[in-house]
């Protein structure tokens, strides 16, 4: 078998702009799983700077799975960029200092937890996703989209804010695809059972999750 190496930054020849997107991250908060691309109009680079109010001292992580494809312009936005929404003003007055430093004692920003991104889910171009959302395998986000909340796993979802356009696969077919774990097989099995992941039929896959 020659089976593309996940470990290559760069798996097209000659083309720099899409990257096995787990090789080019430096910052230890954003976990990648294997074959997940990234790919961009101009720079890879561009990846983490689009990962927006990503701050050490809020500890937030972005996880993303395996087999996801991202496209150019895709936007994080972390829990850093959370004001006081309960409050009467919003504004971030303790971070200026001075006389104003006390003025979040016995406070704390809105915290939202972790952005988790499934298994095999594809990003459009210029999508932004709200701190904290949960992204379901197999779900697709359509370009421009904003997500502000949770995306079921196989749905398909767009606008701003991101509603639901249509599932998939039927519930009884996204059931089996969940439990079937495509993506944690071992590579050689995904690539012996290439032409019924790009097929349409669930049902000829492979029923259990030992290697071949």
């Amino acid at each position: 078998m020659n089976i593309p190496n996940k470990n290559n930054p760069f798996p097209l020849e000659n083309y720099d702009r899409l990257c096995f997107l787990k090789n080019i991250i430096k910052n230890p908060n954003i976990k990648v799983g294997d074959y997940t691309y990234y790919d961009d109009f101009e720079n890879v680079a561009n990846f983490e700077k689009n990962v927006k109010y990503h701050f050490d001292f809020v500890g937030d992580k972005l996880i993303i799975g395996k087999f996801c494809m991202i496209a150019s312009a895709v936007t994080f936005i972390m829990n850093g960029a959370n004001h006081l929404t309960d409050a009467i003003s919003s504004y971030p007055f303790a971070i200026f200092g001075k006389d104003w430093q006390g003025a979040m004692d016995g406070k704390s920003y809105p915290l939202k937890g972790d952005t988790i991104i499934g298994n095999d889910v594809w990003i459009g171009y210029n999508a932004t996703l709200m701190p904290g959302v949960r992204i379901g395998d197999g779900a697709i986000i359509a370009s421009n989209a904003t997500v502000t909340k949770n995306v079921a796993p196989y749905s398909i979802v767009g606008g701003n804010p991101a509603k639901l356009i249509r599932k998939r696969f039927s519930d009884y077919d996204i059931q089996t695809l969940l439990e079937l774990r495509w993506w944690d097989w071992p590579i050689e099995k995904i690539t012996e059972n290439l032409n019924q992941l790009t097929g349409e039929d669930p049902n000829l896959l492979p029923l259990d999750n030992a290697s071949t």
